[in-house]
């Protein structure tokens, strides 16, 4: 897995993404180059921003559990 917080990956992940283009083969799921550009924005708002509501109660709990079976370091 890259490590955003290393220059080399950075610099790989940001040459990834500029490549990116209408035509680009999806290689992480059904989603379009747009919808998964817009995917990985919300996931940064949702956790750096107060653009999205926070998940409490019930929604809290299963995130939790979920990202925690699935490794997720949450």
């Amino acid at each position: 897995m890259k490590n955003v917080f290393d220059q080399t990956d950075v610099n790989e992940l940001v040459s990834r993404i500029n490549n990116l283009n209408s035509k680009s083969n999806n290689l992480w799921g059904r989603m379009s180059v747009g919808q998964m550009m817009a995917h990985c924005n919300v996931a940064y708002d949702m956790t750096y921003t107060d653009q999205y509501p926070k998940p409490t109660g019930f929604k809290k709990f299963m995130i939790k559990l979920i990202a925690k079976k699935n490794g997720c370091g949450a």
